[in-house]
């Protein structure tokens, strides 16, 4: 609430009553003398100036002084900007001194582009897209994020023609594919494209993204090559590549398919939902099936937005969190209310039925095959909104795998550039100020020993483990993919 709004409930408060008092005597309306009235009003401003001074500085205690109590935030739409929209909605933003603007941008790149030069004070973002700023590839900028938005959330989804070559591989069980489909039943079909000299042409939604990410990890485990990059002088991530992976706006992706540019992609929701609804594809596998639990969107800020303004991002953070735990509360019965907000056109602007296929704990493959996947968006559960520098890892992990990060790092070199990014101190001051204020507990947090590195996890799809503390060792497990002193050059992986 604003001072404006405290000073405005004070004086309606005390003068009301007073008055109130002073017109209803013994169960009669009465009506006031001058003389009465001329008391009561002295007496009522003196108690309206005593409580305006303890209204004020109680105020000023729940809230910080703001460096910068006006923003402006951006965001893609799609489902998992919802922190974002119900920290708006239900006033989160406006308990915090904050007055916010959010504004929906064209793509991830003009996104970046905005929060780098100020035009945004910060954004929505992909999980890994600080880190291609933090290594240079593309724009070079240092992006910090102490706020994870949301873990999971992606599908892959391929063209009707697609899934029917695909059907005759995938094991069925009660006339029902077996979940999760993995790329080996894709093999043939990729065959058949090469055999007829046609691209198999796939979409994600930025070089630097978690989905590119999550559909190269999907094809590799599936003996297929995604491609590599070669920065600076190749940057098409095509090199070798088997299926051919572009880049496509999060929007776009359901009418581009369908239109037969390409046969596949992998995106956040609607879009995977859209396809099903529009009867135009299948979702064949979704990232908590790939991967659990992975990081895949964060709320990313400039460096020097951060230093100049700690109050202000803090404050950010705080409504931030009590949207995340608004999302999930009491297994997820705030959904509904959720996706009537997303459906608004100034958010997703998908119908609330697509929004609700994914967001209320299902999840749709198959016109009519939709199944419990509760887990498929969450925001704050399994400590999800923490920025763990391990999920960071990870992300850097990938982006060497495939020539992103075109040189051998040392395993050093790993957790000092997630640390550049992730501002765990940032998360846990908000979190300490929001149990302060009575409005979280210490146990909806993790501990103040945390470490912010997960324990080994073999939770993906074939089955490799990743160890944060151990990264060059996790790349020498896969059989495609650069590894150790491997780069590639001239077109080739050359050791």
């Amino acid at each position: 609430m604003t001072k404006a709004s405290y000073q405005a409930n004070a004086l309606s408060i005390c003068i009301g009553d007073a008055f109130f008092f002073d017109f209803f005597r013994d169960g009669v309306i009465m009506k006031p003398t001058k003389t009465s009235s001329l008391h009561k009003l002295t007496a009522t401003l003196s108690t309206v100036a005593t409580v305006l001074a303890l209204t004020f500085a109680t105020q000023a205690g729940a809230v910080e002084k703001l460096e910068k109590d006006s923003i402006k935030l951006g965001f893609i739409k799609l489902t998992d900007m919802a922190p974002l929209a119900v920290a708006f909605e239900k006033g989160y933003f406006e308990e915090e001194g904050l007055s916010v603007e959010l504004e929906a941008q064209a793509n991830w790149k003009v996104l970046l582009d905005r929060v780098i030069s100020g035009e945004l004070d910060g954004a929505h973002m992909l999980a890994t897209l600080p880190f291609g700023a933090a290594v240079g590839y593309g724009t070079k900028a240092d992006i910090v994020s102490a706020f994870t938005l949301t873990l999971n959330g992606d599908a892959i989804t391929v063209s009707n023609d697609v899934w029917k070559q695909m059907k005759p591989q995938i094991p069925m069980e009660g006339g029902k594919p077996v979940h999760p489909i993995k790329a080996d039943t894709l093999k043939p079909v990729l065959e058949k494209y090469k055999a007829a000299g046609k691209p198999f042409n796939m979409a994600m939604t930025f070089p630097v993204g978690t989905h590119n990410m999550k559909l190269r990890y999907w094809l590799a485990a599936g003996g297929i090559k995604p491609g590599f990059y070669a920065p600076p002088e190749d940057t098409s991530g095509q090199i070798d590549a088997e299926a051919m992976l572009s880049v496509t706006p999060p929007p776009q992706m359901p009418a581009t398919m369908d239109s037969g540019t390409i046969v596949g992609y992998c995106v956040g929701e609607p879009w995977n939902q859209q396809a099903v609804f529009k009867g135009i594809g299948v979702p064949v596998i979704s990232d908590v099936e790939l991967m659990k639990n992975s990081a895949e969107k964060i709320f990313g800020v400039t460096k020097e937005f951060a230093d100049k303004n700690p109050n202000t991002h803090k404050a950010i953070v705080k409504a931030l969190i009590r949207a995340s735990m608004w999302l999930d509360a009491e297994s997820n019965k705030n959904r509904k209310e959720g996706v009537e907000m997303l459906s608004q056109k100034q958010y997703v602007g998908a119908d609330f039925e697509v929004l609700a296929n994914s967001m209320n704990g299902t999840f749709e493959y198959e016109k009519g095959d939709k199944r419990d996947l509760p887990d498929f968006n969450v925001f704050f559960r399994h400590n999800g909104s923490y920025p763990y520098y391990s999920d960071a890892i990870w992300s850097l992990t990938q982006m060497r795998r495939w020539g992103q990060i075109n040189e051998y790092k040392p395993d050093a070199w790993y957790l000092e550039t997630a640390k550049k990014v992730y501002r765990p101190d940032v998360y846990m001051a908000a979190a300490k100020a929001l149990i302060a204020d009575g409005k979280a507990k210490a146990s909806d947090f993790p501990a103040e020993n945390e470490s912010g590195i997960k324990p080994p996890s073999a939770d993906f799809i074939d089955g490799v483990k990743f160890d944060a503390n151990k990264p060059n060792d996790y790349l020498t497990q896969f059989k495609i993919g650069l590894k150790g002193k491997q780069k590639v050059v001239g077109g080739k992986v050359v050791d």
